[in-house]
């Protein structure tokens, strides 16, 4: 039997939260490790945690897609989901950007939560579906002329360095990472990038001006996915 998803539960209405908790602990493949009633405590949490799946509400204290946000840069294995009464596009597309995996609204089924939840922890995106048309229609407009415009700050950074020549194992070293968080910001960089390896990547940075100094990656990276 597989390890169970691991899931933390972030919302400032104590009873909704519950409510979802007590929905989450009756499937057998789920476990409800924490719980948070605003973004600073979510994040906190996440970062002590590290579970499989965040869920947070967009309108939580603090803010959830702020939430979102700093939890994709300093822990990119927990895949995030905002569970929200916010059908505003704008808040979807930020929420998107911010790093979230998923878009649900409130009134969903226990059962369709635990689909989206089992969904998105095998590496799916979920988006409601009456909002999904608008999210397809954003998505479809011209994109920035600068390729790397959709990273994060950290993911920039990470590129850097492999643009320059430098291993997954050298790079943790260098920010103080564990070599396995490298390699989830490097899934999210190919992803982002629309690119197949380390090596497309990081020449595509080198167009760009980063990494200059070494524009090819050293032969100890390009076996690392």
């Amino acid at each position: 039997m597989s390890d169970p998803i691991r899931v933390l539960v972030a919302d400032d209405h104590p009873l909704f939260r519950e409510g979802v908790i007590t929905s989450l602990r009756s499937v057998p493949d789920m476990q409800v490790i924490g719980q948070a009633e605003n973004a600073d405590e979510a994040v906190r949490l996440v970062r002590e945690e590290l579970p499989d799946i965040a869920l947070l509400d967009v309108t939580m204290p603090g803010g959830g897609i702020e939430a979102a946000r700093k939890i994709a840069s300093a822990c990119p294995a927990t895949r995030i989901v905002m569970l929200t009464v916010s059908e505003d596009e704008d808040d979807l597309l930020e929420a998107m950007k911010a790093g979230a995996s998923g878009y649900v609204l409130k009134g969903v089924s226990a059962r369709e939560l635990a689909a989206v939840v089992r969904s998105v922890s095998a590496g799916d995106v979920y988006v409601a579906p009456s909002l999904a048309f608008g999210l397809l229609r954003e998505m479809s407009r011209p994109r920035s002329s600068d390729p790397l415009a959709e990273l994060s700050s950290r993911e920039r950074q990470v590129l850097e360095l492999v643009a320059s020549g430098l291993s997954n194992q050298e790079i943790g070293l260098k920010l103080g990472l564990a070599e396995k968080t490298i390699k989830h910001y490097m899934t999210n960089i190919l992803t982002k990038l629309q690119v197949r390896s380390r090596v497309e990547a990081a020449l595509l940075a080198a167009r760009v001006g980063l990494g200059q100094s070494t524009p090819t990656p050293s032969p100890s990276a390009r076996g690392q996915g």
